[in-house]
């Protein structure tokens, strides 16, 4: 097949065709784009005189390291008519140019460390060092991915590294550059390649399908760039694919051209399209997740990967956030105007802090979903994660909230001695220190018809509303028939105080719907009971009757899970398999139990058929 712009002229065939970035590799400095600090300060360095040793060129992959140091090699033996000097200026082709761009010169050796990482390699490169170049100023050797040369091979290169014949030259390539010894940066002139900006990645495909007679519209573009990650090899390899995955018109004249469009590139990429990943943060921001599950299968549909489908929520949380505190994040030519707008809105109206929560649940989420066999069903459950937190009160809220409850039902305490209806009789309930355990105020303390011949075994604590909290009207009532129910009442509700205490301080003797009996350990807060009273009925619709037992009652929720926890480790510890690791290595122990799926779930299965039906009924 035979692609031909309008002119006619062939643009590709399959006899001499090459990939894109081996068509348009830079040969010389002129053609590097984004690397200007660098070539600054060689044209400097050249000017003067003042010519390195050995130059160490870091960078991302794709950000061309190896290019540049074949054009530095290029630079340093420049030789023309005119010109028999080091140079950066080589609009020219010299005598040892083309050969050194193809590499294939005699004196610029190009070595692979990540074959070549033992000691011998290099007694053999040092070895070789010693003669002069044939034709060149200088013999060059270009060690690329530096990094994974043995510890050997690179205490074998410090001598000559640092005192080298003066024909020689050394130009080391890496992406790893804290892999890299300090003994050899030491004697190295360090230059970091920097990602290329977008409106610069940008302009430079757009000249390149200029070139090749391909049209590109702004949304293929954009995505293109934005997936290189400003690697310039990487973008070129996108758009040679995207032209591959394209399709071409033919004119009247017969010719063809290729436009590549932004679906076509979406498609290749496995992307969602920009706007709807800005409608499913949406529905994330505003709790609906219906909508959310909806929206994610849609895209799924039309070959979004899911794990791309987070990355990109949190690419466009990252932005959100950027917005937030660089306004002028919102002019980068790879963002649409769509985006752009939708972004500032947001920005505007959510918090950092739920914007930094989304952000840490979306980074867990992606780990989860590339480790899953079922992509779509785990990134369900972080859309449902994420959906549920949007509503959630930040820690400062949750504070702010609580001082508030506070200071409508302050402690006895605090508002020097308040006034208790009725009289604390002898057998009061105590609290964990075994001190006689004040009722808060507003507070009936009613005897209870169980204390008859028990000698005050119990007492009836019947809170009143706080006064300045309008009593709930017209709320439909609900049955509560065992204590794992309000349980998870106070989760839907999203109230995580009186979850957290029914969990960790309630020690529960009976409940059913209307009346709820417990004792108190721990250190509650003086308002617990009152709060707890106000919430059973503003989520009911009717008045509790709470029941502060001097019975000790079963053991709190939150003392059962470390009841548990600490039994799988007595069991993992009285393993014999562990008894003798254990003793194999002395001061080892325990830090952690973990159950297997299979038996986890066969425990999970007997203890859902006895143990927590007898603890809540």
């Amino acid at each position: 097949m035979v692609i031909m712009t309008s002119s006619g002229k062939d643009k590709l065939s399959s006899s001499n065709y090459r990939v894109l970035a081996r068509k348009y590799r830079p040969h010389s400095f002129d053609d590097l784009i984004g690397q200007e600090p660098m070539v600054r300060t060689l044209s400097n360095a050249f000017d003067t005189g003042r010519i390195a040793q050995a130059y160490m060129l870091t960078g991302v992959r794709g950000v061309g390291k190896t290019t540049t140091a074949r054009i530095l090699a290029r630079a340093l033996n420049f030789k023309s008519a005119t010109i028999d000097r080091p140079s950066v200026d080589l609009s020219e082709m010299g005598e040892n140019c083309q050969a050194i761009m193809d590499g294939n010169h005699l004196d610029v050796i190009e070595m692979d460390a990540a074959s070549h990482t033992g000691i011998d390699d290099i007694r053999d490169l040092i070895e070789s060092a010693q003669y002069k170049p044939v034709s060149a100023r200088y013999k060059v050797y270009i060690i690329d991915e530096v990094h994974m040369l043995s510890r050997n091979a690179f205490n074998g290169l410090l001598k000559t590294l640092e005192e080298p014949p003066e024909h020689l030259k050394f130009i080391f390539a890496t992406t790893e550059i804290r892999k890299v010894p300090v003994t050899v940066l030491s004697r190295c002139q360090r230059f970091d390649l920097r990602r290329i900006n977008s409106d610069v990645m940008a302009s430079h495909l757009t000249s390149i399908a200029g070139k090749e007679g391909v049209e590109i519209d702004a949304g293929a573009l954009a995505m293109i760039v934005r997936a290189s990650e400003g690697s310039v090899r990487d973008a070129q390899s996108l758009l040679d694919q995207a032209i591959a995955h394209s399709s071409g018109t033919i004119d009247d004249s017969g010719n063809e051209t290729i436009k590549i469009e932004g679906d076509s590139v979406r498609t290749m990429l496995g992307l969602a399209d920009r706007a709807r990943i800005i409608d499913l943060f949406e529905y994330l921001m505003k709790g609906d997740v219906a909508a959310c599950l909806d929206e994610l299968r849609q895209q799924y549909d039309v070959g979004a990967e899911p794990a791309v489908v987070l990355i990109d929520l949190a690419d466009f949380v990252h932005f959100v956030t950027r917005l937030k505190y660089v306004p002028a994040a919102g002019d980068d030519p790879a963002i649409s105007d769509l985006e752009g707008k939708k972004a500032k809105e947001l920005a505007a109206s959510l918090s950092v802090r739920v914007l930094g929560r989304a952000w840490q649940i979306l980074l867990k989420g992606i780990e989860e979903v590339n480790a899953a066999e079922r992509p779509l069903m785990a990134a369900d459950m972080v859309l449902v994660r994420l959906a549920h937190a949007a509503n959630l009160p930040t820690p400062d809220e949750v504070i702010r909230s609580l001082d508030k409850t506070e200071a409508v039902n302050p402690s006895p305490a605090m508002s020097g001695g308040a006034s208790v209806s009725g009289n604390v009789p002898a057998g009061s309930p105590t609290d964990a220190t075994g001190q006689n355990m004040p009722a808060a105020p507003g507070t009936s303390i009613q005897a209870s018809p169980r204390m008859s011949g028990t000698g005050g075994a119990h007492l009836a604590i019947v809170p009143d509303p706080p006064q300045t909290l309008a009593e709930p009207d017209d709320v439909p009532q609900i049955i509560l028939n065992k204590f794992e129910e309000l349980l998870f009442l106070a989760e839907d509700k999203r109230d995580l105080s009186i979850k957290t205490g029914l969990r960790r301080f309630v020690r529960l003797v009976s409940f059913e719907d209307g009346r709820m009996e417990f004792s108190l350990t721990g250190n509650p807060r003086h308002s617990f009971v009152n709060d707890l009273h106000y919430k059973l009925k503003l989520w009911t619709g009717k008045r509790w009757n709470i029941v502060i037992s001097r019975e000790q009652g079963a053991p709190s929720l939150e003392e059962i899970e470390k009841t548990e926890e600490a039994d799988k480790f007595d069991k993992a510890s009285a393993d014999p398999v562990v008894e003798a690791i254990l003793a194999k290595f002395p001061g080892a122990k325990v830090i952690d139990v973990r159950i297997r799926e299979d038996e986890a779930s066969q425990v999970n299965m007997e203890e859902d058929a006895t143990g927590l039906d007898d603890f809540f009924e």
